[in-house]
């Protein structure tokens, strides 16, 4: 090897690599502690880039049908406005939907826990005696059914005091709960004025990012990255655009078609399959486990009826509705979305499997694209690989 000038700079960047590693190894705590001084800094403004990155979606959605590039062309003012119109718009719509929860919501549900409440201390004695009746034979198990007694009043002290000795061991002070109350807020006003900044300043930021990222990359490594940048903002937008209007979908149709069967709990129920249905695959058939003994406690063959119900309303959705609403939007195979909704669960729980099926999305696009580049630096054509192997 020859020791030029570049050879001796990779050398000294390798052994500075080198040494830094064994650093962070040998001293990993305080690795660690200076990782999370940082994320705790930084969290306000990560919070805000994933505020900016959720709500421009709809934003973007907004100004492009209220305010056109035609009608904007012609109107330097109106230009100007569109994009604080449509951001105000949209905080309006957020808003609005908050508010419609607090308002219409919560007391259906205060009214629902209460009615639920009743319907458990009906529906325990109901099986009791089931039980009681299908082990009539059993003498043991007979005996131990009688000898259980549910004391409603006991059971309501033992809540009261669980909730009255949790909260007091964690509101142990009021100046605890007042600090992470400012706290909280502080962390979340901060967080809303930097995406309110990067959405009404985006295009510049757009701008100032490609400057410093073409002053510090080649070129040629340069423009990679913007396109991989591009494919994962074109990606996730495209996955939380339809997965949020195929759950609201999903949820409304589970809300109607209950109350035209005049099923018990069908504004909550619907809530929940909608909520849950933002957790690919499996977010729906938690939702029908919660909604089943919901209903269950009312009346056992309405939920076996809701059972059905669902089902066929999960054919129509995942049939008809999910391919024109989601479509191929995220473009990877199905066995691939359960693999990425799988890892991403085990690692990082609910947040895991709505983030890593567009992570996994993206990495299966890049790794395709290098896979038909080498293809063609080796002159081999996919499409015969393909009719070989459909011969097979």
């Amino acid at each position: 090897m020859d020791l030029n000038g570049e050879n001796i700079k990779k050398i000294r960047g390798l052994i500075l690599f080198t040494a830094v590693l064994v650093v962070c190894l040998w001293k990993y705590d305080v690795v660690f502690s200076v990782l999370k001084f940082i994320l705790g800094v930084t969290f306000p403004f990560i919070l805000g880039g994933a505020f900016a990155f959720v709500l421009n979606v709809p934003m973007n959605f907004l100004q492009r049908h209220l305010f056109p590039r035609k009608i904007t062309q012609k109107s330097r003012a109106l230009q100007k406005l569109a994009r604080p119109a449509s951001l105000v718009l949209v905080l309006l719509l957020v808003v609005g939907v908050v508010g419609l929860v607090l308002f219409v919501l919560i007391p259906q549900l205060g009214s629902t826990f209460g009615s639920l409440g009743r319907s458990i201390r009906i529906f325990i004695p109901q099986v009791q005696k089931w039980t009681e009746e299908l082990f009539r034979d059993n003498a043991q198990i007979s005996s131990w059914l009688q000898e259980l007694n549910f004391d409603w009043n006991h059971i309501m002290e033992m809540g009261v005091s669980f909730f009255r000795n949790g909260a007091g061991s964690m509101l142990d002070s009021t100046i605890t709960v007042a600090r992470g109350i400012i706290s909280g807020l502080t962390t979340f006003f901060i967080a809303f004025v930097f995406a309110c900044y990067i959405l009404l300043q985006k295009e510049k930021l757009n701008v100032q990012v490609r400057k410093v990222i073409f002053a510090f990359i080649p070129k040629g490594k340069a423009e990679a990255l913007l396109e991989v940048c591009t494919l994962t903002y074109n990606t996730f937008s495209s996955f939380l655009t339809g997965q949020c209007v195929e759950a609201i979908i999903l949820g409304t149709m589970f809300v109607v078609a209950m109350t035209v069967f005049h099923m018990p709990y069908a504004l909550l129920v619907g809530l929940v399959i909608a909520v849950s249905a933002l957790i690919p695959i499996f977010g729906a058939f938690i939702g029908c486990v919660i909604g089943a003994f919901l209903i269950f406690m009312v009346n056992p063959v309405q939920a076996l009826g809701f059972i059905i119900l669902f089902f066929v309303l999960q054919q129509i959705e995942g049939n008809f509705i999910y391919p024109h609403v989601v479509g191929n939007s995220v473009g990877l195979p199905s066995i691939w979305v359960l693999a990425a909704v799988s890892l991403g669960g085990s690692l990082m729980g609910v947040v895991g499997m709505l983030i890593f099926i567009p992570i996994v999305s993206v990495v299966y696009a890049l790794f395709r694209e290098v896979v038909y580049l080498k293809l063609k630096q080796h002159r081999i054509d996919p499409e015969e690989i393909e009719a070989e192997a459909k011969k097979e």
